[in-house]
């Protein structure tokens, strides 16, 4: 790009960015949020693998899974990313890296509704019964979130379940919970109020 500005000096033209140039600068300055940059913090990737794994066409729901199953898989999300664009569901993932279903419970003290109540349905089984336990996609990604908002919050579980219960997406779940829709959360300039970073695998929980 720098001797193509030195030629348009020398030949009087302007040189305009190509396609490619311009789609890349528009893609990782514009499409970064306060959603995105909790994903970043909580699970110790850089704001850059965060839109990476958007531009594959990755939902923003899914970006907590992808990173969470990678880090406990020890594996990079890349892999993650091209096993689920090859057609494998979350759980079919879970279960190549041997990642069963205790890893996705989180403990709460109510009976949760929905989404939640059949993934939490699973769970009513004994242990001794848990490598049983089949969940959905969607079990997954609901499970996923309320381990990472509760974490980098530093909210109980059932606080992201309600919120959960009565909002479109988990952009929206988050945008709540982190006090954006409401009081509390983080600050007008997008720090954090003394929110802790987490690396995927909860605080005190199984």
């Amino acid at each position: 790009m720098r001797t193509l500005a030195i030629l348009s000096l020398m030949l009087g033209t302007t040189v305009v960015p190509g396609p490619a140039q311009a789609q890349t600068a528009f893609s990782i300055g514009a499409q970064i949020g306060n959603f995105h940059v909790a994903v970043s913090n909580y699970y110790h990737v850089p704001q850059r693998e965060v839109i990476l794994i958007r531009e594959r066409r990755i939902r923003d729901d899914d970006l907590p899974v992808v990173l969470f199953i990678a880090q406990r898989a020890r594996v990079t999300p890349a892999t993650i990313v091209d096993l689920r664009l090859g057609g494998l569901s979350w759980w079919d993932i879970s279960v190549r890296y041997g990642i069963g279903p205790e890893v996705y419970y989180v403990p709460v003290t109510v009976a949760p509704g929905p989404p939640y109540g059949r993934a939490y349905g699973h769970y009513k089984k004994p242990r001794t019964q848990w490598n049983t336990i089949v969940l959905s996609d969607d079990d997954v990604v609901n499970l996923v979130h309320v381990r990472f908002l509760s974490d980098y919050y530093h909210v109980p579980p059932e606080r992201v379940i309600e919120v959960r219960g009565r909002q479109r997406d988990f952009v929206a779940v988050h945008h709540e919970v982190s006090g954006r829709g409401g009081s509390g959360g983080r600050d007008d300039d997008g720090g954090s109020k003394g929110r802790g970073k987490g690396n995927g695998k909860g605080k005190g929980r199984s």
